[in-house]
């Protein structure tokens, strides 16, 4: 019985013994491991230190003698992508360790408050240094040596250089700074390098590209954007101890550079032609509705259609006139300018169109009719104030755009053929919008001039265009009849006076000018030019809230001069109606466009 008890208690002091000794066993291994691996992976601990270069990748070290742009020739071959890391591997000789020792002992001897961080900085430096002391010349040394490491900022200091609520993007341009850089260095590389830093380096970029995304300020980073940040930059300093020849990586990333320059005036030309294109493409909707229309109208009855004609010619009446193919846009021109008067029964309203789109127009403002004022639609092919030859000599203007050489686009210049009854009439362009009351244009003095219009000659502003820009004055007889510095004016919103028109016969002075223009190149393709020639000293200004322009290209123009407008010109190519067109300007064309209509759902025209 004693036996069984002293063995009992001889297990109970063994397990108790085993479980004091085992712990002490199992942390000293730990600790040993833990120490093992910070000796091995001494160099990891850079990862936590943020340097900058002064000189780092500095692109003034183009200036040297070299084939000029030339990519230049590959100068690192595979097998010598590392030869640091190769060097600190085969060459452990006691006496460069003794070295590194010496110097790590003197550092930590001289300044005993010094971190382990700027410790680890030194000591990686001084592997540098002598480990490629053999290999470099004294100029590589020197230009090595330029490469300059600071400590990182604590929380406190970083905290302090930024106003507290406010947004910044100092890392998301840390970690775009740093991809550029590894992409560099990659572009460096042999095509086909598998070695381990140059997979490393790829492996980051993709990383830290995840991170960053679309990300515009830093709080919209994800979490894990500073851990691979840190990572990044312990790869460029490993790379940067590979890639040592400075004037290699310069004429690289200047021929970097002029191909990337190259591309974007390659892309920025196509991107031109690409919106010219659209811009003169019909969209497939506002086809849908042309056609649906003009089948529509062509079951008509039109003898029972007929409208009122009395108020067609009536002189005492507001008389508006607008040119268009565009269904859309001439009901948007109509409606807006009903929706914006004061008496809409005193407005007449013209809409000049050509025998292809006719039946469409008519056929939206028969199923559309407008309260109290008048619309007429007018064919220009039915009409004979035009020359027999006219279209073909638009034909031979220099211009691919057809809207240019429309014929529309010239018949405004024959508007007291046109409107023989008729003293005053103001002509509107199809892409213009009416917010303000124009009654008061109809008692505007014109002081013996033929047209009123916005001027568009003051320079700083928007809308500014000199003579010479569309008018070629290198020609001796333009430069001997015209000024090149006479204002310039718009179109879009004119007020014309037909009686002043007809007794100066300006439209004979537009067809000599036309003629001539057609013998030799005097002006660019239009009717700007045309119009600024054919009333040259006939334009009297009007206030700039008449007709503001630049809401079809991007010229700046203020919000706050589009609200107090009287009318707003979409002139350039992105028109509302189209996809390329501004859409913050959009929303003023969204109001006079019927959405709601079944004929727009069916073509799938919408906001």
């Amino acid at each position: 019985m004693n036996q069984i008890r002293r063995w009992r208690r001889i297990l109970i002091l063994s397990l108790l013994l085993l479980s004091v000794v085992a712990p002490i066993v199992f942390l000293s291994n730990r600790l040993k491991s833990i120490t093992s691996v910070d000796r091995g992976e001494f160099i990891e601990e850079v990862s936590d230190i943020r340097y900058k270069t002064n000189d780092d990748l500095r692109l003034t070290a183009f200036e040297q003698d070299g084939e000029g742009f030339k990519e230049p020739k590959r100068i690192l071959k595979d097998d010598e992508l590392n030869p640091v890391l190769r060097s600190s591997a085969s060459n452990g000789s006691q006496s460069d360790e003794r070295d590194k020792t010496l110097v790590l002992s003197e550092i930590s001897g001289g300044n005993s408050n010094k971190t382990k961080e700027e410790q680890a900085v030194v000591s990686q430096q001084t592997t540098v240094s002598s480990d490629t002391a053999e290999k470099f010349s004294p100029k590589d040394i020197q230009l090595s040596h330029k490469t300059k490491f600071q400590r990182p900022l604590a929380k406190s200091e970083k905290n302090s250089r930024v106003q507290p609520g406010r947004a910044t993007d100092e890392r998301i341009k840390e970690i775009r700074d740093k991809i550029i850089q590894a992409k560099a260095y990659l572009n460096l590389a042999l095509p086909g390098n598998n070695s381990q830093i140059v997979k490393e380096l790829r492996v980051r970029t993709k990383e830290l590209e995840r991170a960053v995304g679309d990300a515009t300020k830093d709080k919209h980073l994800s979490k894990s954007s500073p851990q691979r940040l840190k990572a990044m930059e312990l790869a460029l300093y490993k790379v940067s101890r590979v890639f040592h020849n400075c004037p290699a990586i310069a004429t690289k990333l200047h021929a970097m550079t002029y191909k990337s320059e190259e591309q974007a005036r390659a892309q920025k030309k196509q991107a031109a032609h690409l919106m010219h294109l659209a811009a003169r493409t019909t969209p497939k909707g506002l086809h849908c509705l042309s056609m649906r229309l003009t089948t529509e109208y062509f079951t008509l009855d039109h003898e029972r259609t007929k409208p009122f004609q009395q108020s067609y010619n009536n002189p005492d009446l507001y008389h508006y006139v607008v040119f268009s193919d565009n269904v859309l846009a001439c009901a948007v021109v109509v409606n807006s300018t009903i929706s914006s008067s004061k008496d809409p029964g005193n407005i007449v309203f013209h809409v000049v169109t050509d025998s292809l789109n006719y039946p469409a127009i008519s056929m939206w403002f028969m199923l559309n009719p407008v309260s109290k004022a008048t619309v007429q639609i007018l064919n220009i092919d039915d009409m004979n104030v035009l020359p027999l030859d006219h279209a073909q000599l638009l034909m031979k203007q220099n211009s691919s755009d057809p809207r240019v050489i429309s014929l529309l686009n010239h018949a405004r210049f024959y508007l007291p053929d046109i409107f023989p009854d008729l003293n005053k009439i103001v002509l509107f362009d199809h892409d213009v919008v009416v917010q303000r009351d124009l009654s008061r244009l109809w008692s505007f003095d014109m002081n013996g001039k033929v047209v009123g219009a916005v001027e568009t000659c003051h320079e700083g502003e928007p809308s500014y265009l000199a003579m010479d820009t569309l008018i070629n004055f290198s020609d001796e007889w333009v430069a001997q009849k015209f000024n090149p510095k006479a204002c310039t004016w718009a179109f879009g919103m004119n007020l014309f006076d037909l009686k002043e028109w007809r007794r100066q016969d300006l439209t004979s002075v537009y067809r000599n000018y036309f003629d001539q223009g057609v013998e030799r190149h005097l002006w660019k393709a239009g009717s700007l030019p045309l119009g600024w020639l054919t009333f040259y000293g006939q334009m009297v200004p009007l206030e700039k809230r008449w007709n503001v322009v630049g809401l079809g290209h991007e010229s700046g123009v203020k919000a706050g001069e589009i609200e107090e407008a009287a009318v707003i010109h979409y002139d350039g190519i992105m028109k509302p109606w189209l996809d390329i067109r501004i859409d913050k300007y959009k929303r003023y064309w969204n109001i006079h466009v019927p959405y709601h209509h079944p004929y727009l759902q069916r073509c799938n025209i919408h906001d």
